[in-house]
């Protein structure tokens, strides 16, 4: 397919001092800023676009698109750059363009709509609304002129102009029907079974039955990540003995690190892979995909000790510490491009053989050539010398092969890597978008602190409170509001702010509970309890159970276009859905808190799905790990201590991941009233205290715990006689 070059998102610095400009000059997000120049008089999502159109009488395009996607930028350059097809668009329409990653509401909704028309889905998204916003036709990407079996856009534009002047009735019952058809499916409401383990199980089977056992991962191509049931398969491995579950876990993880869908040079995660075999991705990179990969892999080396496992974990961390994070005051970029411009397709990652050989030793290449796998063909379509790196064999097959040692075989691979990686960094490099979204920023915090806890990692627990701190003082106003973006990528400030979403709150009481558990600072307790109430209150309906993915009430105002189909989100894609990961929220809020009203709201969400999520499967993983929190006895181990028993019992105390454990490190000085949550508080203060103990512990199931323990050797029997070692 041709590729057609596009301009890259410009830092405010670096724009155009003059020139035409379109109202998206006045827009806050990168995807939005990018189109401020071109000839369609596009208009941000809002009151006014709306308003204009219904006082012209003019159908609404609507495009969603975001900044790291590649068919999006060639849909600009093809069309919305196109002086020919600006014409036809402000003559008949009026013109939204909406970023998916600010506005997901939005972007949700209509999804939903353009998969009921078109039996398709993804971005850009193209959709022909009636002027009160009502989608009557629509698609995703649309080439200029006829080809690729896809009419021409201007043929298109043409045609629902002219549906909405001469044959209104058809467009406007069209719409209805797609708008009770978001809204049916978007209501994902389905009462008739009772919460059972066996629920969990089912989406856990229904998981492995899509098992691809020669590559890992889940089903053919494109095979994209699926971290919630990851992490579900390896919960139910560790705690019910279920060996299958295990094994799909260790092969998926150990299939994916040696791919192509891993950057091999500087760590980190592209967002899928077009092939079974993991080799060719789509190369943009996405916080929230490596955020939960991360988490992943720290899971499996908390289980199963494998170094392989933690070195891709210590590997995605350098690539977010680098390349993805403001060091200074804390917090984590949204995504990095795949391409510099249309012409190539992630020339930035790939090699060629000669690259290869202009930059190492013949020994170096030696190696890497076969460990990476270049060659004089590789990979790419569009340029067949181009080679994505992956790993083909185990570097101890290789060094058998080629007469080395595995000691040399690894030094030699370990400079061929930084001088590749160096060499790289002298290309020109895809575009970050350093803008903040609040709840991927809260999926960083509780990535990084898990990771600090499992691998004794300070440097990633200090940042990711710096983090924290900065999500605290810049999103949130100490009270009810909570802001969907912490930051936008140059520093501009929207005239109107994004409101937070039912995941940023959600998301924001996990990291706010990981936070105080990092460092035992009770403002963060308290500003978990804070954001729980303000979620319940704002997003819970408490007549039909479970949460809506946007508050229940508009501050007053009529909520546009297909935002008046009110949603509830059960499906983990692409990230957790917002309905379990509150659940989960609440449930771990509440065996702190001891507020018995957080377990049955959480008990009462996951209760509204019981009836249809089985169907979901792969796609229900944080469901089904938020099942197991609610219906598990919570398994809590409270270490005591500032030295390095402390730090022994606590490391045996973390071992194995369980979805219902938690682990609490407590300072000796903290053993004081008012310095613990409420229900930890009880228990804590009314153990005695072994005399003379440099460090104890303290294992409690459901309500019960066993008196104080002492020794490593009794806390590990303690644990496996509680099921969690």
């Amino acid at each position: 397919m041709q590729r057609l070059r596009y301009s890259q998102p410009m830092d405010e610095e670096t724009s155009p001092a003059s020139g035409p400009q379109n109202p998206l000059e006045h827009a806050a997000s990168s995807y939005l800023r990018s189109a401020r120049h071109q000839p369609v008089q596009w208009h941000a999502w809002g009151a006014a676009a709306f308003a204009r159109a219904q006082a012209e009488d003019k159908p609404i395009l609507l495009d969603i698109g975001a900044v790291w996607c590649h068919w999006c930028h060639v849909m600009d350059r093809e069309s919305y750059e196109d002086a020919e097809m600006a014409r036809i668009i402000n003559e008949h329409y009026v013109a939204i363009k909406v970023d998916r990653d600010e506005r997901p509401d939005v972007d949700a909704r209509y999804q939903a709509a353009v998969s009921a028309i078109s039996g398709q889905g993804g971005w850009p998204l193209t959709a022909f609304l009636t002027p009160d916003g009502r989608p009557y036709f629509g698609g995703t990407y649309f080439p200029r002129d006829d080809r690729y079996g896809r009419p021409g856009f201007g043929r298109v534009l043409l045609t629902m102009a002219q549906v909405w002047r001469e044959r209104r009735e058809e467009a406007l019952e069209s719409a209805s029907s797609v708008m009770a058809a978001i809204e049916h499916n978007e209501s994902f409401s389905g009462r008739g079974g009772e919460l059972t383990l066996g629920l969990s199980e089912k989406i856990a089977a229904s998981a492995m039955a899509q098992f691809d056992p020669h590559n890992g991962g889940f089903g053919s191509q494109p095979k994209f990540p699926h971290a919630a049931a990851l992490d579900l398969l390896l919960h139910l491995a560790v705690n019910r003995g279920n060996k299958q579950a295990g094994e799909v876990f260790r092969v998926t993880l150990e299939k994916m690190a040696r791919g192509g869908v891993y950057d091999q040079l500087a760590g980190g995660f592209h967002r899928y892979s077009v092939d079974e075999r993991w080799v060719v991705p789509h190369f943009e990179k996405m916080l929230y995909d490596n955020t939960e990969l991360l988490r992943n892999y720290v899971h499996g080396f908390q289980s199963f000790v494998a170094g392989e496992f933690r070195q891709t974990a210590e590997e995605i961390i350098g690539w977010l510490d680098a390349t993805m994070t403001d060091r200074e005051r804390g917090g984590f970029y949204a995504s990095q491009d795949a391409d510099i411009n249309l012409d190539d397709d992630g020339d930035y990652f790939t090699w060629t053989l000669e690259e290869a050989r202009s930059v190492l030793s013949s020994a170096e290449l030696d190696v890497a050539a076969r460990y990476y796998d270049i060659g004089e063909l590789g990979e790419m379509h569009h340029n067949p010398a181009r080679n994505v790196l992956h790993r083909k064999y185990a570097l101890e097959d290789l060094a058998e092969d080629t007469g080395r040692s595995t000691e040399e075989m690894k030094q030699l691979l370990a400079t061929a890597r930084r001088k590749m990686l160096l060499a790289r960094s002298a290309r020109p490099t895809p575009f970050v978008d350093r803008t903040m979204y609040t709840g991927w920023n809260a999926m960083a915090v509780t990535a990084y602190l898990e990771t600090a806890r499992v691998l004794r990692s300070g440097a990633a627990r200090e940042f990711a409170l710096k983090t924290l701190m900065r999500l605290l003082n810049d999103a949130w106003d100490g009270d009810a509001s909570l802001s969907h973006v912490i930051a936008y990528h140059d520093g501009t400030r929207p005239d109107e702010k994004v409101a937070a979403n039912l995941d940023d709150f959600a998301f924001t009481i996990h990291a706010c509970i990981d936070g105080w558990l990092a460092s035992g600072e009770m403002r963060y307790y308290q500003a978990a309890v804070q954001f729980a109430d303000a979620m319940l209150a704002r997003f819970y309906d408490r007549a039909a159970g479970a949460f809506y993915d946007t508050p229940l009430t508009m501050n007053g105002e009529a909520p546009l276009g297909a935002l008046t189909a009110r949603r509830k989100p059960l499906q983990d894609s692409p990230t957790p859905a917002g309905n379990p990961t509150a659940a989960a929220a609440l449930l771990r809020l509440e065996s702190l808190s001891g507020h018995a009203a957080y377990r049955e709201a959480a008990e009462d969400t996951l209760g509204s799905f019981t009836g249809i999520v089985e169907h979901f499967g792969l796609y229900a993983g944080s469901y089904a790990l938020a099942l197991e929190r609610l219906l598990l006895d919570p398994l809590q181990i409270v270490v005591v201590g500032d030295g390095a028993e402390a730090d022994h019992l606590e490391a045996l105390a973390v071992a194995g991941f369980a979805v219902h454990k938690t682990v609490v490190r407590l300072e000796p000085g903290q053993l004081v009233a008012g310095e613990l949550p409420p229900a930890l508080e009880e228990t804590v203060l009314h153990a005695p205290v072994p005399a003379g103990a440099k460090a104890w512990a303290l294992v409690c199931k459901g309500r019960t715990c066993l008196p104080p323990i002492v020794g490593a050797d009794d806390l590990l029997k303690a644990l496996q006689e509680s099921g969690a070692a």
